[in-house]
């Protein structure tokens, strides 16, 4: 396993980091349990939750995968070799259960680190996030910005100061940011440099395949300002596996599951996929472990966070991280985005 540095840190994470947003849900705890076993076994020493988790998000849930991460922490003992990212909540209605008013002030933040902490069972969180902005930008799949200044909700310097107060005390070494634009990215990394607080060291937004729009001008930032890129959804919810193709719901898998995770099925994106698969299995490749090797070869991405319905794709996605692509097979993937571009931002 390859280990590289967490942006401008000593922090040392591995190629691959587990995402747990099912654990809970989908997931029991005898089965994340597993997962995090085997992981730590291979090389493993980076964890990705997030307060809101597991997906899809609800009152009945909310909480359970920092609490599974937390028990098994503790069971195991060894907090102090695994990298813990978690991630605070940001506005909107469908987390209005979580506090009040949700946003990025210091109230919110003040009681979401609080139970974090507490049901990740741990003094200190390594890497802490903060899921969404604070204000109406792009993410989540959005395209075309509207401006909507009157919906900026806190300002990014009260979060930053916030969060400068998290790690004077001790309760977070460091914070990165997610779903995040260029924009705001970089008015972050301005405003701690102006005024002494603390910089993001990540940046944890899609990225796969079907959409590299964070290429277009988040990662010049990024290397630039020696932030990492943690990709999430690297298989498109498992789409890039293929198992989905020619309208297949394979049993257990997340979209037949979840049905209404329909990010990764544009029409021109289900024609990349083919196109992606046709070429894995032309050299000899599973498709997912190809395209996930071709997120790990990105020299922005410092860990590529991965999940898993079962223990075979688990093995599978681990295994990504030994695998080098050829020049050849990256010329032939980049025919393939020239000819579908971005087909599921």
């Amino acid at each position: 396993m390859q280990y590289n540095k967490l942006g401008n840190t000593d922090i040392a994470v591995s190629q691959i980091c587990l995402g747990t947003m099912t654990y809970g849900s989908d997931h029991s705890q005898e089965e994340a349990f597993a997962q995090m076993d085997f992981a730590v076994d291979q090389g493993i020493n980076f964890l990705d939750g997030a307060e809101m988790y597991p997906i899809p998000t609800s009152a009945e849930y909310q909480g359970r995968n920092e609490e599974i991460i937390g028990h098994w922490l503790k069971t195991r003992g060894n907090r102090d070799q695994v990298v813990v990212a978690t991630k605070v909540t940001g506005p909107g209605e469908m987390v209005s259960y979580i506090r009040e008013d949700m946003g990025l002030d210091r109230r919110n933040i003040r009681e979401a680190i609080t139970n974090s902490l507490k049901r990740l069972h741990t003094d200190y969180i390594d890497l802490y996030q903060l899921h969404w902005p604070d204000r109406a930008t792009n993410f989540f799949g959005q395209l075309n910005y509207t401006h909507q200044p009157e919906k900026d909700g806190a300002s990014i310097q009260e979060t930053l100061e916030v969060l400068k107060e998290l790690v004077d005390e001790g309760l977070v070494r460091h914070f990165g940011l997610s779903n995040e634009t260029a924009w705001g990215t970089m008015k972050c990394l301005q405003l701690a440099d102006k005024f002494d607080l603390p910089r993001c060291v990540s940046v944890q937004n899609p990225f796969s395949l079907l959409n590299r729009t964070a290429e277009i001008a988040l990662t010049e930032v990024l290397q630039r300002e020696e932030v990492s890129l943690l990709p999430y959804s690297p298989l498109g919810f498992g789409v890039l596996s293929g198992k989905y193709l020619n309208d297949a719901r394979p049993e257990g898998a997340r979209i037949t599951r979840h049905p209404t995770y329909a990010r990764y099925f544009t029409e021109q994106g289900i024609k990349a996929t083919q196109a992606y698969v046709e070429l894995a299995k032309a050299h000899g490749l599973n498709p997912a472990v190809m395209a996930l090797a071709w997120v790990n070869s990105r020299s922005y991405v410092d860990a590529n966070i991965i999940g898993a319905s079962n223990m075979a794709q688990l093995k599978d996605n681990i295994e990504s991280a030994n695998l080098v692509l050829s020049e050849e097979l990256l010329a032939q993937i980049e025919a393939i985005h020239t000819q579908y571009p971005n087909p599921c931002p």
